[in-house]
């Protein structure tokens, strides 16, 4: 029996469909996986921050401690955060303080480190 037409319109009309239904699960994964990769970076960017700054480590504890769902809570058992190293912040090159920071010559010239 041969295909009419309304019949080969119909049956292309559900392909469509289901291309596109198979595009938006492509795209919902990709948007889950990007989040995901997001996350992960800056929890990896916070643990970093909380072992050269203290109250980025007090920050994280009171998080973790925040955190309602259970299983959620399960994951940091037997878990602390870095304590705050500070030799670690003489390491990043960032300065502690002012002394730390360069200062500029009179004449435009290059900074100079005070003494």
């Amino acid at each position: 029996m041969a295909e009419t037409s309304l019949e080969k319109l119909e049956r292309q009309y559900e392909q469509a469909r289901a291309r596109l239904q198979a595009a938006r699960a492509r795209k919902a994964a990709k948007e889950r996986k990007l989040d995901a990769r997001r996350k992960i970076i800056l929890g990896g960017a916070l643990i970093e921050s909380a072992g050269r700054d203290p109250e980025t480590a007090r920050l994280m504890t009171a998080l973790v401690t925040g955190l309602s769902r259970a299983q959620d809570r399960k994951a940091f058992e037997n878990w602390t955060p870095p304590a705050p190293n500070p030799e670690a912040a003489e390491t990043t090159g960032v300065p502690d303080s002012e002394a730390d920071v360069p200062v500029a010559r009179d004449k435009g010239g290059p900074a100079e480190r005070p003494s």
